[in-house]
């Protein structure tokens, strides 16, 4: 516990410097973690075949290695930025981790420090909940953010638990959020139900068909995504939609 803990902070404090860095060219902290989303997913996808040897789900051509082989504009403007229109367009948990994705490091050297930064790390095995927490802590840091206007997304976590405590869903049961933001009430009723049995089954279920959420911002759908993704929720199908509730 206490080597996750060190982790945790040790990794958190990595990602929140280099946005420090970032910040003092222009480039703001939502852009950045939008950006570190999609690195991130890339790598623990080049990891996936490097580790287990599963195919990449990852089209040839535009996958973690081209990315880490460049450097200068043909990393922006030839690799990257093709590597995200390309992606944009699947389907499935790709599609929508890039939903609308483009490209706000247009300078090479701050790019291929983010890179350098992700590449640095094992990912796939680090502890699911070590991964889910570090990139939580960066959501709620970018959400205390007020010059961000990312604070909407971001719904402090005593009020959920307390939502969590009154409504009490039970594992078998479905969970929707019509207005689900970074997705902390949908992983909130994920940690709820996990513990209610061993059953695999039961287990699979939550984890791939119990929870659903939408929303109508494509950068938040892309955050919130990737934030069950790391906790281990939709990791074939983003259980997460861009859509307006309301229509």
């Amino acid at each position: 516990m206490a080597n996750n803990i060190s982790t945790e902070q040790t990794l958190t404090k990595k990602v929140w410097n280099l946005a420090t860095t970032l910040a003092g060219q222009g480039i703001g902290f939502t852009d950045y973690i939008t950006q570190l989303t999609y690195l991130l997913f890339l790598k623990m996808d080049a990891e996936n075949v490097e580790m287990f040897g599963e195919e990449s789900a990852i089209p040839a051509g535009y996958q973690w290695h081209e990315l880490t082989e460049l450097d200068g504009l043909e990393l922006v403007t030839k690799q990257y930025e093709d590597t995200l229109k390309k992606l944009s367009e699947e389907e499935n948990l790709i599609g929508t981790i890039f939903t609308k994705a483009q490209n706000k490091i247009d300078k090479p050297v701050y790019l291929k420090k983010v890179i350098t930064m992700i590449d640095e790390e094992q990912w796939l095995i680090m502890d699911g909940d070590v991964k889910g927490a570090i990139y939580e802590s960066i959501l709620e840091k970018n959400g205390q953010d007020k010059k961000s206007g990312a604070g909407q997304y971001f719904t402090p976590r005593p009020l959920i638990q307390a939502m969590m405590d009154c409504i009490r869903p039970q594992i078998g049961e479905t969970v929707c959020d019509p207005a689900c933001g970074t997705g902390g009430f949908l992983l909130a009723a994920y940690d709820y139900m996990k513990h209610q049995t061993q059953d695999k089954a039961k287990r699979d279920f939550l984890r791939n068909q119990a929870l659903h959420g939408v929303d109508n911002t494509p950068l938040v759908v892309t955050l919130a995504s990737m934030n069950l993704y790391l906790h281990g929720v939709g990791t074939d199908r983003s259980p997460i939609v861009c859509d307006d509730s309301l229509e």
